[in-house]
């Protein structure tokens, strides 16, 4: 075995797979998504993917077991790169305190930036904070504001979290993954695979420009239609963005 690289070693440099902690040469490993789509090696594959499958089974138990008896709940995302004290995380913390003391929990994805301003502000109105973490490369672990935190292998089983205990989404600036936890979420919802629920894009000035190309290019071409641009309302007023995921239970779960 190859000797871990001194930088593996250092304290706070670690990946986690899942509960699994790993460190130094361990690192190396791939990432579980990565192994299961990437792996061509087919000479023993009845010995791998079939215990892959009650891997991914244990993380829907584990997330179900652990999630079941949350209040209804709004997912806020945002981008991981935003610092405290930047405008949007500061809306990020009061939109989170304005719907806990409506009654609702809070979801994130347990990282830094947006998703530790809503936990933050969810946790310091005593409301439900969660946290819903991800392998990655590089270890983040999750924020300290998190009160129930679990963390998956698996996009798509992490993914599934989100839809099935949020009952509406807000969407803050952010980079490629929270493109894709929104346009996932418009596209359940556009074709009935999940209930109709509010979608708030939080920053005007930042969405402005994508909704002006959906309605100009997506739906001038006839790639969508008219009633599809109601799906999301585009705000910068948190007192909007409240009222729009509407009272607690109204909208159900998957």
């Amino acid at each position: 075995m190859t000797e871990p690289r001194p930088q593996d070693l250092q304290p706070g440099n670690r990946r986690r797979q899942g509960p699994i902690v790993l460190r130094g040469e361990e690192m190396r490993q791939p990432m579980a998504d990565r192994a299961l789509l990437e792996d061509k090696d087919q000479k023993d594959w009845n010995q791998r993917d079939p215990w892959r499958v009650l891997r991914i089974q244990s993380e829907f138990v584990d997330g179900f077991d652990a999630l079941y008896d949350l209040p209804p709940s709004v997912s806020i995302f945002g981008s991981a790169r935003t610092k405290p004290g930047d405008p949007m995380y500061e809306a990020g913390e009061e939109l989170a305190r304005r719907l806990v003391r409506k009654g609702f929990g809070i979801i994130t994805g347990g990282g830094p930036g947006i998703m530790e301003a809503g936990n933050k502000g969810a946790m310091e109105a005593d409301g439900c904070s969660v946290g819903l973490g991800i392998e990655l490369p590089h270890e983040q672990g999750l924020n300290e504001y998190v009160t129930l935190g679990i963390n998956f292998r698996y996009f798509f089983v992490r993914k599934t979290m989100f839809l099935k205990y949020s009952q509406g989404f807000i969407t803050m600036p952010g980079g490629f993954g929270t493109l894709d936890e929104l346009f996932e979420a418009l596209t359940l919802i556009q074709t009935g695979k999940v209930t109709h629920f509010p979608m708030v894009l939080f920053g005007t000035e930042y969405w402005t420009p994508l909704m002006e190309w959906v309605r100009d290019t997506v739906l001038g071409g006839g790639y969508i239609s008219p009633g599809d641009l109601d799906l999301v309302t585009v705000t910068d007023d948190i007192d909007e963005a409240v009222e729009v995921m509407g009272e607690p239970g109204q909208f159900g779960t998957v």
